[in-house]
């Protein structure tokens, strides 16, 4: 192992965080694309409405203000919450949202509405003929969602997911200024207290680059899966 001034068992745990970080906020910030591509395609106008001034807000706000907000804006909020609860009814309760989840939560929300985008379009490119066809065959709903038009859509989406996905990996650096102790912090730390930067930053983005590249495969793999019976698939197996 690479001690790296004594930094090093340091910075692989921060890594660590990081894929977790990364991969818990991609699987809710895909939950809630699914919500507002949903919504948006709704036939109900509060929901269009609702699902659009989301999408807005967050693509006209920067991240990392985003984050602020929401990390120390919604601390504020829950305790005002708790705080009511008790002088109403009696309820002692204490919620304290750590740096992680708040991680999570925050960038998960943001990608959500990119990937509301993302599940949008891609539904709109699902042929309208075979979701209708399965339910000729006697499908219900879920089962025309489950075995037709989720798999086709995905089909569409993996480009604009993998990107997304790639986008988020990056943003989970930005998690550093709320006090998560990922390897960014932990690089940015050891540069300060040692004057050397180039030492700790550079394994940093390393370890950015290879769970990049890492991602790259596995979407690669599902892009086969999803592309079976398609003409590229063979392109993607050659």
């Amino acid at each position: 192992m690479i001690d790296l001034q004594g930094y090093g068992p340091s910075l692989l745990a921060g890594a660590w965080v990081t894929v977790q970080l990364a991969v818990l906020a991609q699987l809710l910030a895909i939950m809630l694309g699914l919500l507002t591509a949903t919504a948006k395609m709704s036939r109900s106008t509060p929901l269009r409405w609702i699902a659009t001034l989301y999408t807005t807000v967050i693509r006209g706000v920067p991240d990392i203000v985003l984050m602020m907000l929401l990390f120390f804006g919604g601390q504020i909020g829950i305790n005002m919450v708790t705080d009511w609860l008790y002088e109403s009814y009696g309820f002692d309760v204490f919620v304290n949202v750590d740096e992680f989840t708040a991680g999570v939560i925050t960038i998960g929300f943001i990608f959500g509405a990119y990937m509301g985008e993302t599940f949008r379009g891609a539904f709109m490119a699902v042929d309208a003929g075979q979701v209708e066809a399965g339910r000729a065959y006697g499908m219900s709903d879920w089962k025309v969602f489950k075995r037709i038009r989720f798999p086709l859509m995905m089909r569409h989406a993996l480009p604009g997911l993998g990107n997304n996905w790639m986008v988020l990996l990056k943003t989970t650096a930005l998690v550093s200024v709320i006090g998560l102790v990922d390897m960014v912090r932990v690089a940015s730390e050891a540069a300060k207290a040692t004057h050397e930067p180039f030492t700790f930053l550079l394994p940093v983005a390393a370890g950015y680059l290879l769970i990049a590249t890492v991602s790259e495969w596995g979407l690669a793999r599902l892009k086969v899966r999803y592309n079976t019976g398609f003409g590229e698939a063979s392109a993607w197996n050659n």
